[in-house]
């Protein structure tokens, strides 16, 4: 077999030859040598993502990327003057990392991944102020309708009169907000659109129906992707396309919780990262109590009570199913792990709680298939405090943020992965009072699902439990398996197993590729690199 790496590199990193490595692998009874070839191969599946990652980012080195130099006077500064808080260390950081990328000639492509509730949407908002002060538009794509529409309202009560271009009275730099749902009527799409087109509207937020043809934006600058995983490069580079010709926006993707950094390395190798670490100022610890109720059956009762008690001091609360009916199939972890009983229904469960378990309080319920104008009706009525308890499903998972709920119950926790319990937790204790989070669950505290509860009370570390959740998984839930069940052509590398080959890879792929971005001249790389840019496998990596 021709050999792909320079002796050099071989002797580095202490690599047998590939015609050693294919040999020893099929023929040698030696389990030392097995290994080694293990590792030789393994190394080549690393080094070929990370080529193929590299020179997907090399491709737009010569693209022009429009110039959003840092204005002293305009929107950003006045949303810095008039913010009710101080940025964090942390968020200042970040944000000079940005506003140093829009500032350049060549497209941003950036990760913004951090702590739940660490401040990432004022980071966002800051670059698109700075977008727009350069005179461009910018988009935000979200994968549902209550995340768009509760990301409108949170930038608008940032932004306040700001945001009103085109109202009597309006500030001179002033922008508007648009927002794109798929459930809008016909005649407010269209008066959506031509705000677009016109660039009356600085910033558009939408779901997927941003990325319909018939939506034609002004002078698109910068793409802000939220929650990536939800979507695939193609509807990516769908929305980057609707740029001015000769023009790539710049992007910045967002993440709901931290990322191991092999996952960063592996699914995200194609963009810089930057991290939220710390929370604001003021934020209250949440304390997390995981219930056993084969254990303690009376633990839940407690929980019940202390909803009516924090709704008794004026405050709001959630309470999380992990299913919308019965029929629904249960994809939990753990499915076999354990005799369980069945898990409860959102609906039944809200039947439930307002007949019987809290009386007398105003229940609310939301999931992902009610009618639009249903769901939004809802939020905006647990928003305004007109819900004393919101019974839900994960749609509220990411991004909404309502400051007065403190309490949040989840009710059969062992179906919902690490990462995802993390997430859930942090939509309480927003404002200035102290969260609460209950994790239910029939399981015994001794099995997986328990010392997967046990971790998640024990730390509010979403980095520690984002690497926990990563031991927890198989490794094709990571790399190995998109939703329609096609395997990621990864046969020997592992996230858990191969950290410090990745890292090496990764250090490998961008000398390689700082000179030569399409391999051109280092043909036996480039053929490494092939194998991973056959477009179903890199849309997979895009959403994995």
């Amino acid at each position: 077999m021709p050999e792909a790496l320079p002796e050099a590199v071989l002797a580095e990193y202490g690599l047998m030859s590939l015609d050693e490595a294919l040999r020893k692998i099929h023929m040698s009874e030696d389990a030392s040598e097995q290994k080694q070839a293990r590792r030789r191969l393994a190394f080549d599946e690393a080094l070929g993502l990370q080529l193929a990652l590299a020179m997907r980012r090399g491709s737009e080195i010569g693209s022009a990327g429009p110039p959003m130099p840092l204005a002293q006077a305009g929107l950003r500064a006045d949303l810095l003057g008039q913010l009710p808080f101080e940025l964090t260390e942390g968020q200042r950081h970040v944000v000079a990392e940005i506003g140093e990328d829009l500032a350049g000639v060549k497209p941003m492509n950036r990760l913004l991944q951090g702590e739940v509730g660490s401040g990432k949407t004022v980071v966002a908002l800051l670059a698109m102020m700075q977008a727009i002060d350069a005179g461009y538009q910018c988009a935000l794509l979200a994968p549902t309708e209550v995340l768009a529409v509760q990301h409108a309202r949170s930038l608008r009560a940032m932004l306040g009169s700001l945001a009103t271009a085109g109202e009597l009275g309006a500030p001179d730099d002033a922008t508007s907000i648009a927002l794109l749902t798929g459930s809008m009527s016909p005649a407010a799409k269209k008066q959506i659109k031509a705000d677009v087109a016109t660039g009356l509207a600085g910033i558009v937020i939408g779901t997927h129906a941003l990325l319909q043809d018939s939506v034609d934006f002004h002078n698109l600058g910068l793409v802000v992707v939220d929650e990536q995983h939800r979507f695939g490069v193609e509807q990516r580079d769908r929305l980057r396309a609707k740029a001015p010709q000769g023009i790539v926006p710049h992007l910045l993707v967002m993440t709901a919780t931290p990322i191991p950094r092999t996952v960063a390395l592996t699914v995200f190798g194609d963009l810089e990262t930057s991290t939220l670490r710390e929370l604001p100022r003021g934020r209250q610890p949440i304390t997390t109590t995981a219930v056993f109720t084969r254990e303690k059956p009376g633990w839940l009762a407690r929980g019940w009570e202390r909803i009516a008690e924090e709704v008794a001091a004026g405050r709001q609360a959630y309470v999380v199913a992990s299913r919308i009916d019965a029929d629904d199939k249960d994809s939990g972890p753990d499915e076999a792990e354990e005799k369980r009983p069945p898990p409860v229904p959102v609906t039944e469960l809200y039947e439930t709680i307002r007949g019987s378990l809290l009386p007398g309080l105003r229940i609310g319920l939301l999931h992902g298939r009610l009618p639009s104008e249903q769901k939004d009706a809802v939020m905006t009525a647990f928003n305004a405090g007109e819900i004393d308890v919101l019974v839900c499903t994960t749609v509220i998972e990411v991004g909404v943020d309502v400051p007065n709920a403190t309490v949040m119950l989840i009710m059969d926790a062992d179906r919902f992965g690490i990462s995802q319990l993390h997430q859930l937790r942090g939509r309480v204790g927003r404002g200035g009072n102290k969260g609460l989070c209950l994790l239910v669950s029939p399981c015994s505290p001794a099995g997986s699902a328990g010392r997967r509860l046990r971790a998640v009370q024990d730390t509010l570390d979403g980095f520690t439990l984002a690497e926990l959740d990563l031991e927890e998984r198989r490794e094709g839930d990571v790399l190995g398996r998109d939703q329609s069940g096609r395997a990621v052509n990864l046969r020997l590398l592992s996230l858990l197993d191969h950290r410090d080959m990745i890292e090496t890879a990764r250090e490998m792929a961008m000398r390689a590729c700082a000179d030569d971005p399409e391999l051109a001249r280092q043909p036996a790389l480039a053929g490494m690199a092939r194998r991973f840019l056959v477009a179903d496998q890199i849309e997979y990596l895009d959403k994995s």
